[in-house]
């Protein structure tokens, strides 16, 4: 056992056993201990089943979190969380760090890694720390590496302590440098004259963080999906997993004790969610179709950010500045803001639209820019590309998102195959039988439902079992003919190319169909649009008709 748990005593020897009593209980609970024989000597990771199988729904972004150090806490206890589809801290796995070095960082990252079945997350947010960030940049190369923003407003409290207590409004305008710059351009001249004011020109510090900006100020990651649609109080490192469950006076004894407190506390509140955004119906603020599509589609949070950019189109009219053949490109701007004004380029054949400020490729949710091209051009309805199935209702049935790059398939590993599809069953479930059991008509609906169910496994166990033996029988039998083939190379490959260009055509015509269902979609609106109109008129000129009488 190394110092730091001598200095913990027996309570590691507590969570291991722990540990060791989960997995025994479930076998895609996951635990390792970084040593020889997995004895208790060195850092410890862990990951229940639920944790491995939100990450494999909502582990595009990530934030390692060690701010057990600046927290002054006992217990070196850090975890790796994400956003769930209703903006929720989501768990993807714990850990105790005893020594801290770039080895065991680089450990625990592998380590982490393996339990996700070797997925790696599109971005990553983590503390200040250069341990860290060798270690990030050594296990995960290709993921964006994101500082935690807070963790640096923590850091310059302490370094500029005089400063803060002199100047009460440097925090504000801090703060406002950072978050509030739309352009990169904006930001270099707010962050010098920002200097200049307070007098802080050559501070060592602060040229050290601006010399690490690209990694922390939100208007050079713009690119890159980190999934944040809060606003910065709501995104405060405060918002973690376990606040208010693992703080300063948590010990190792009562460390697990408080883990499973929070796992349920959040467990109850995702189900909370689930049900108010299945059985509440939001209030819509606009006739537009495109919301109450997107009141079917999202959670109730998203929804509400959602429709306050679609709401701000009317404060947001679309400028046409230019036209080539498919790509039209429009200024956007609010009224009597127009030096603020964002570049949108719409493509008519395919309807898509790129934004300039970026908040689709940085979020997931579609930005009020690119809502008023779309309005200005009579897309009524959400084109498909821009609904990120982890915002929505469904974003744990089947697998998958809407765009290719958060798609997080299950392992071609066959024990991880298993072990994924376990977890899968066994959420789903799991919300099937909190459904089935409330009351006696739905409970036995559920019994009748899982009977048949029972019946279709089986059948489909002894159907693939026949499959498995035919396939036997038929490769022995061809063992002996293999240069048969050799000899239909030729005809192979001709049948190749035709199946490359059935697939080819397959695609263009699922393109054309798609954009034919929103033309339709498009078409009924304005024919909905022209019934009401006329009732409408004839109303008014009944109206007209009475008074004329009278």
């Amino acid at each position: 056992m190394n110092s730091g748990q001598k200095i913990l005593g027996g309570g590691v020897q507590h969570v291991l056993d722990y540990l060791r009593r989960m997995q025994a209980e479930s076998p895609a609970f996951f635990y390792a201990v970084q040593g020889d024989n997995g004895s208790s000597n060195g850092n410890i990771f862990w990951a229940d089943a639920t944790a491995r199988m939100n990450y494999h729904y909502f582990g595009d972004s990530i934030k390692l979190d060690t701010s057990y150090r600046a927290n002054g806490c006992w217990v070196p206890f850090a975890t790796f969380t994400g956003l769930n589809h209703h903006a929720q801290p989501v768990l993807f796995g714990c850990a105790l760090i005893f020594n801290e070095s770039e080895a065991s960082l680089v450990w625990l990252l592998q380590t982490w890694l393996q339990a996700m079945s070797g997925q790696k997350p599109v971005s990553i947010t983590t503390d200040i720390d250069q341990l860290i960030q060798m270690a990030v940049a050594h296990v995960l190369p290709e993921t964006h590496h994101r500082l935690c923003k807070w963790s640096i407003l923590r850091e310059t409290k302490e370094k500029l302590t005089n400063v803060f207590q002199t100047h009460p409004t440097f925090e504000t305008e801090f703060m406002k440098c950072v978050n509030a710059s739309e352009t990169i351009e904006e930001f270099e001249s707010q962050w010098k004259s920002f200097l200049e004011r307070y007098y802080l020109t050559d501070n060592e510090y602060l040229q050290s963080i601006y010399s690490a900006c690209r990694h922390w100020v939100p208007v050079f990651m713009r690119e890159t999906f980190f999934g944040d649609i809060l606003s910065d109080e709501d995104n405060d490192a405060k918002n973690t997993f376990f606040n208010g469950y693992v703080d300063a006076s948590t010990t190792i004894q009562t460390l697990i004790k408080q883990y499973e407190k929070a796992l349920t506390i959040w467990h109850e509140m995702e189900l909370k969610e689930d049900l108010d955004s299945t059985n509440t119906t939001p209030v819509l603020k606009t006739p537009s179709p495109m919301e109450k599509q997107a009141a079917n589609l999202y959670t109730r949070k998203v929804f509400i950010k959602f429709q306050e950019e679609l709401v701000e189109t009317l404060a947001n009219p679309a400028t046409k500045i230019d036209e080539s053949r498919t790509i039209t490109t429009y200024h956007v701007a609010k009224f009597g803001e127009e030096h603020k004004a964002h570049t949108v380029r719409f493509n008519t054949f395919e309807l898509t639209a790129n934004c300039s400020c970026l908040m689709f490729e940085f979020s997931g949710i579609i930005c009020r820019h690119v809502l008023s091209v779309f309005r200005a051009k009579n897309v009524l309805t959400l084109p498909s590309q821009y609904i990120l199935k982890r915002w929505t209702r469904n974003a744990k049935s089947g697998s998958g998102s809407t765009l290719e790059e958060h798609r997080l398939a299950l392992p071609s590993n066959s024990q991880e195959s298993l072990t994924m599809r376990h977890n899968s069953l066994r959420q789903e479930a799991i919300k099937f039988v909190e459904e089935g059991a409330k009351s006696i008509h739905s409970y036995n609906v559920a019994v009748n439902a899982l009977k048949e169910a029972a019946k279709k496994v089986a059948a489909a166990k002894k159907k693939n079992t026949n499959k498995t033996l035919v396939n036997n029988i038929v490769n022995g039998c061809n063992q002996g003919v293999d240069e048969g083939v050799i000899d239909q190379a030729d005809s192979d490959q001709s049948k190749e190319e035709k199946e490359q260009k059935i697939r080819e055509l397959s695609t263009e015509l699922e393109c054309l169909n798609q954009q034919s269902e929103v033309y339709r979609a498009n078409l009924l609106a304005v024919l909905k649009d022209m019934e009401e109109e006329k009732l409408k008129l004839s109303v008014k000129v009944q109206n007209a008709r009475l008074s004329l009488k009278e």
